[in-house]
């Protein structure tokens, strides 16, 4: 047999080529982490927080995917817990667990209450206790798609989520699953309940109870997610069907070796028959190894094929729906696998939705960021495709310009200018970086990015609603000139074309305004919403997601809304600015960012007035009528992972990607 495993180490020392299966990262979905209760870097806290974040993520192959512990001594102690699916193996959930820990850090950088929430399992701490206690805090996704109207299709959701939910309760896990059939029809219904498993029966039903009742009626699907307990509905089978409540198993092992398509007897001494016997297991393993490296040789011609077909198919693409001929040009895996350095973390520039951003230089000398699609990315080649063909047809100082593409296997990757300076949000919520952001820069940004959006809604050949307006999708030059970026989800509108509607929500949730997020009605009034929330942020430094202002439990648009209709307007201005800037333009700037995210769109300015009204200092300004969106401390958005069926269960963020 030695000499059968010699010829199949020298098979694949011949096919360097073949692709190499990755291991994906869970599909995040949402984080909070407020800013009012904050540790000092390198302090006793975080020394805590680091020991518990290490024990949770060493105890995440215990089998019942659930742990809590406590680190440290009062008042720099530590509570902290991880929940894993209950339908999930332990493999999955220390995958899930050990990233969450270290992704929680990174978006929560000196936050000492978090919560952050992935599709397969939740992670969670605190400076106070929170062990068997009810959170009510709650985080509703829901379809967009509407379900049946039917009072029984209502009674059986009702009746099959409340029965999920009473099992879940009195289980020792605190987890069940059910499945019902709708009457008269071959469809069913799929639902889940579980509760993390520090509460008692008796408050993990209260959990289950206050989540169900925020499940949205006549949806086809919905979930709701709270840091005690998570309920959710589907008419897809969202988790394992075959993996009853119970111990998790553990990964099969990888060093074990595939059965032998050969069973080859062991030699027999055996006068006279020897000489045969060596023949014939000779003759079998030249025939089996032939065999081998013929599949393997198909297989990498198929897969150089793929590579080939791959390219001609974008040209063709290009061709056929650029009327106006403009060349794109085509970049070979090889030569950006050089200029990045194999994707190295060295030139990672940062990490979207959609997947990372690497920087490179090319032979010329020439700096480009290099976006490559992750493999579990939302975005597909349709989404690809969409990106290249919008931004080859853009051409504005305020939209980033693309260099080139590669498509090439699974790999989709798309070639820009390089940006210095990276996003918008790498300075803005950064505490040190923050401080170069003086009000003249600030200003600056949010002239060039209206200006951007202008162009896209009104001025191009092409009227574009983008979709995805984030801090993380504007990029900043070496001066700190803006660049809107990621045309992934943008949409294309007809000349008279006012809104659409759709049923594959894609965005950013923090930044949707509500009738897209709602009701899946898009159009320029929702890039200006967007908008809005992005000054508000540029001008308080604070993030839209994850603000909260503790005692009245509002998040940052219904707190400047509170604070702007009681004269405190004043509070809004980042402290990093507020006694070096023109105090008059910031509050009027403000108020202007306010009128952008009006509920109503027809309340909503354009983009054109918003420019006119950023420069025209005696035009008189309507009063903004508050934000009845988000407000409270229930957020409420559409679940792309029931929109696309039981495929991804991506959320981004970033989505958008970015992720994103």
């Amino acid at each position: 047999m030695s000499l059968f495993i010699m010829s199949m180490a020298i098979v694949f020392l011949f096919l360097p080529g073949l692709p190499v299966t990755s291991k994906a990262e869970p599909n995040y979905l949402y984080h909070i982490c407020p800013n009012t209760t904050t540790f000092t870097p390198n302090s006793t806290y975080q020394s805590n927080l680091n020991l518990l974040l290490s024990s949770l993520a060493s105890n995440s192959t215990r089998n019942d995917g659930f742990y809590n512990t406590t680190t440290g001594q009062t008042p720099d102690t530590v509570y902290g817990l991880f929940l894993c699916r209950g339908d999930l193996s332990t493999y999955v959930c220390q995958d899930c667990v050990t990233f969450a820990t270290k992704e929680v850090v990174r978006m929560c950088p000196v936050e000492k209450v978090s919560v952050i929430w992935y599709d397969k399992c939740l992670l969670r701490y605190s400076n106070l206790s929170f062990f068997n206690s009810v959170n009510q805090d709650a985080l509703i996704l829901y379809n967009t798609q509407n379900g049946p109207n039917r009072t029984s299709y209502q009674d059986l959701v009702r009746a099959t989520v409340n029965e999920v939910a009473s099992r879940a309760a009195s289980s020792a896990k605190k987890f069940a699953t059910g499945e019902m059939n709708f009457p008269s029809s071959s469809d069913a219904l799929y639902t889940l309940a579980q509760c993390t498993q520090d509460l008692s029966e008796e408050n993990c039903q209260r959990c289950l109870k206050f989540a169900i009742a925020y499940l949205r009626n006549g949806s086809v699907g919905a979930r709701t997610l709270t840091p005690s307990c998570t309920v959710r509905y589907e008419t897809y089978p969202f988790y394992n069907l075959s993996a009853a409540p119970g111990p998790l198993s553990p990964p099969p092992s990888p060093l074990s070796p595939p059965p032998s398509p050969l069973s080859v007897p062991p030699t027999v001494s055996r006068k006279g028959n020897g000489g045969k016997r060596a023949t014939r297991t000779v003759i079998i393993v030249v025939v089996t190894s032939a065999v081998v490296v013929g599949l393997l040789g198909l297989c990498y011609y198929v897969y150089c094929y793929r590579n080939k077909q791959s390219h001609e198919e974008t040209q063709t693409m290009l061709t056929d729906h650029d009327n106006n001929s403009v060349e794109m040009r085509y970049f070979n895996l090889t030569t950006i696998r050089e200029v990045t350095n194999n994707f190295s973390n060295a030139n990672k520039l940062g990490e979207g939705g959609f997947g990372p951003v690497y920087k490179g230089e090319l032979p010329d000398g020439e700096k480009v960021a290099v976006k490559r699609l992750s493999m579990k990315s939302s975005q597909g080649i349709v989404e690809f495709k969409n990106e290249m063909m919008l931004i080859v047809k853009l051409q504005h100082k305020n939209l980033v310009r693309l260099l080139g593409y590669c498509l090439a296997g699974d790999e989709k990757l798309l070639v820009y200018e390089y940006m210095a300076n990276t996003s918008l949000d790498t300075f803005l919520f950064d505490p040190i970086k923050r401080k170069e952001l003086d009000w003249a820069k600030r200003a600056n940004i949010i002239n060039g990015t209206a200006k951007g959006l202008q162009y896209l809604h009104e001025d191009s050949r092409l009227k574009i609603i983008h979709r995805d307006m984030k801090a993380s999708n504007v990029l900043l030059d070496d001066e700190l000139n803006p660049k809107i970026s990621d045309f992934g989800t943008a949409r294309i509108f007809g000349g008279n074309q006012l809104e659409a509607n759709t049923e594959r929500v894609v965005g950013t949730y923090g930044y949707m305004a509500p009738e897209y997020a709602l009701e899946g009605l898009f159009s320029v009034k929702s890039d200006v919403y967007s908008f809005g929330v992005l000054m508000l942020e540029i001008i308080t430094g604070q993030k839209s997601r994850g603000f909260y202002e503790r005692d009245d439990a509002l998040n940052l648009l219904s707190y400047a809304s509170k604070l702007w209709t009681e004269g405190q307007g004043l509070k809004l201005i980042d402290p990093d600015i507020v006694d070096t800037c023109p105090t008059s333009e910031a509050l009027r700037w403000i108020h202007i960012a306010l009128l952008c995210v009006q509920n109503d769109p027809a309340d909503r300015p354009t983009m054109s007035y918003v420019i006119l009204m950023l420069g025209g200092h005696l035009l008189a300004l309507p009063t903004p009528s508050p934000p009845s969106w988000h407000a409270g401390r229930f957020t409420t958005m559409s679940d792309q992972s029931s929109m696309s069926g039981a495929a991804t269960g991506s959320l981004s963020s970033d989505l958008s990607l970015t992720a994103r």
